[in-house]
C-alpha cells in the first residue's frame, strides 16, 4: 500500500475513535443526568427495564407526564391541617397500628391529589412522585407493600411501624415549601 493509502487508513482510524470518545462521553454525561435527577430510582428502573436505554425512556416519558400536571403548593392552612391529621395517625397507631397505616395511606394520598398529582393507582402515583421525590418514592412502595401485606393478614406490628415511618418520609416532602413544584429537582 503507498503512503498515501496508509495516511488514509490512519486519519479513517482516528475519526472512529474520536466518534467513539464522543458517544461514550455523551453517553456518561446522559447518565450521570438520570443519576443526578432519579438517584437510586435510575438503578431501580434500569433493573426493571432490563437496559439504561428503557430506563432512561420510561424516566423521561415520567418526568414529560409529570410536566403537564400543575403541582402546586399546600396552602399554610392545608399544611397546618394535614399535619394535625398526621399527628392523630400516628396517636392512632398504638392502639390500632393497621388502621393506622391504612390512614397513613389515605392521608398522603389526599395530600397528593391537593397538591395536583394523580391519583387514580398506585402504580401512577409512585411513577409520579419518582419524579419529584426520588429520594423516598422507595419508602413510599414499601410502605404500600405492608399495607396490602396488613389487608393480607401477614404483616407483623413492627412491619406496620416501618410502614408508618416510610409514608411519613414522603408526607414530610410533601408537606415542604421548598420543594412544592419540584422544579428544584428539575
Amino acid at each position: 500500500m503507498s503512503t498515501w493509502g496508509w495516511i488514509v487508513v490512519g486519519v479513517a482510524a482516528l475519526i472512529v475513535v474520536a466518534v467513539i470518545v464522543v458517544l461514550a462521553s455523551r453517553r456518561r454525561r446522559r447518565e450521570t443526568k438520570f443519576r443526578n435527577r432519579f438517584g437510586e430510582e435510575y438503578d431501580r428502573t434500569v433493573r426493571q427495564a432490563g437496559s439504561r436505554h428503557k430506563a432512561q425512556v420510561d424516566l423521561r416519558e415520567r418526568a414529560d407526564r409529570r410536566d403537564s400536571f400543575e403541582v402546586r403548593p399546600l396552602t399554610p392552612e392545608a399544611r397546618a391541617r394535614y399535619s394535625e391529621r398526621w399527628r392523630m395517625v400516628q396517636s392512632h397507631f398504638v392502639d390500632q397500628p393497621g388502621e393506622a397505616v391504612d390512614e397513613a395511606d389515605q392521608l398522603v394520598v389526599e395530600v397528593m391529589r391537593d397538591r395536583g398529582y394523580p391519583v387514580d393507582d398506585f402504580v401512577t402515583q409512585s411513577d409520579m412522585i419518582s419524579v419529584d421525590h426520588p429520594d423516598v418514592v422507595n419508602n413510599f412502595r414499601m410502605a404500600h407493600q405492608v399495607q396490602v401485606e396488613n389487608h393480607n393478614r401477614r404483616a407483623t406490628t413492627d412491619d406496620l411501624r416501618q410502614a408508618v415511618v416510610h409514608y411519613r418520609s414522603l408526607f414530610t416532602d410533601l408537606l415542604r415549601d421548598e420543594a412544592s413544584t419540584g422544579s428544584s429537582n428539575h
